[in-house]
């Protein structure tokens, strides 16, 4: 299974690098700088009060980035102009818990690093960032050797990236700066127990660009956002654990069914229909007298469809909708069904990604996705 999130990582990194060349003009050589940061950060454990007295007593947390990117400042995908010639890259995590409990993970994790405020300032500057990849080296729950690890049951989990800071440029290749992050890791069920582990560290960070110099977006080519309707089929797999003392993982689908339209260049509405299957309604010991019954294992409901659009290739997909038929004991434990993911548009209209469908705050399972849009420039 490690082997299979790393390849799955390295693929979206690379993704996200191609994303940010893809559309770069052949006729004029692209100069985006290359850029080197280092990020230090620490404390900040999200957790109830049960968890820090089992989990995380004592722990405290340290983390460490390096990452390497390029400043996107030629491109014909007026995208980048919209997010002010922003960062895309590659980042490499490591951290501890400074307990034998959680274990110390690293990541890998493909980014994007937007400039935001008043971009003329001489010394200050604003950033933003996304980032998605997959951590390792957790020590997950074991009932006899781990049994205060009640946050994570899997080595190897999804990692959630995001991040805001101010930096002051104190030469043309230098700029030191503070922020404040967010780390999510999460199997989505794919093995118990998975309550997750958020973080809210402060961090410092130090950044190195060999060429100083960079230039200011030019918006004067920028065209109006598309006025038409999109549509959207998409299908997605994964696998959800419902007992975390039964290692036995039940087949989850989704078929979903949207129109969207843009309300801005990066950001589309809509809504929607989502319908799911539950192998583990199947199950005699699951679902009872109704195993093997089609209401035992189709469940669904409308939903609202959310896009926020980074490139004309990779999006972030979020949902929120409402069962109108569910099934508790395969685990749809809310009304009230959430998404979140990013998807790449792989050949013209075809995309796939990667998902996380959850109730509240707990994962459901993580949905690998493909699809089409109809109608899409």
């Amino acid at each position: 299974m490690g082997k299979i999130f790393l390849t799955w990582a390295l693929s979206l990194a690379t993704l996200l690098l191609y994303a940010q060349s893809d559309s770069i003009s052949s006729a004029r050589p692209p100069k985006n700088p290359l850029i080197i940061e280092l990020e230090m950060e620490n404390g900040g454990i999200l957790a109830a009060k049960d968890i820090r007295r089992t989990t995380f007593e004592s722990a405290y947390y340290n983390g460490i980035n390096l990452k390497v990117g390029w400043k996107i400042q030629k491109s014909d995908d007026v995208y980048f102009t919209l997010y002010n010639n922003p960062i895309y890259g590659i980042g490499f995590y490591s951290s501890t818990f400074n307990t034998d409990i959680i274990g110390s993970p690293y990541a890998i994790y493909g980014f994007m690093q937007s400039p935001f405020g008043n971009l003329k300032k001489k010394y200050w500057s604003f950033d933003y960032r996304i980032g998605l990849g997959i951590s390792g080296n957790f020590k997950p729950y074991d009932p006899e050797t781990n049994p205060l690890n009640v946050v994570i049951g899997a080595k190897n989990n999804v990692f959630i990236d995001l991040g805001i800071r101010s930096q002051y440029k104190i030469s043309p290749n230098w700029r030191v700066g503070l922020g404040l992050a967010y780390h999510h890791f999460s199997n989505g069920a794919l093995r118990l127990p998975n309550k997750g582990v958020n973080l809210v560290p402060i961090t410092a960070s130090v950044t190195y660009q060999p060429n100083g110099h960079s230039i200011l977006p030019d918006r004067s080519n920028i065209t109006p956002y598309p006025d038409k309707i999109l549509y959207h089929i998409n299908y997605g797999i994964g696998w959800k654990q419902l007992d975390k003392d039964k290692d036995e993982r039940f087949l989850k689908t989704t078929l979903g069914a949207y129109a969207s339209k843009h309300v801005s260049h990066k950001w589309r509405v809509g809504a929607g229909v989502d319908l799911f299957y539950s192998d583990s309604g199947n199950y005699d010991e699951i679902a009872g007298d109704d195993s093997g019954k089609l209401s035992a294992k189709l469940s669904g409901g409308p939903s609202f469809y959310l896009v926020h659009v980074l490139t004309r290739r990779l999006v972030l997909n979020g949902n929120i909708g409402y069962y109108i038929h569910k099934r508790s004991f395969n685990g749809e434990i809310n009304h009230i069904f959430l998404r979140a993911g990013a998807r790449y548009y792989v050949y013209k209209d075809f995309n796939a990604g990667i998902s996380i469908k959850a109730h509240k705050g707990k994962a459901d399972f993580i949905e690998w996705t493909v699809g089409y849009t109809f109608n899409r420039d």
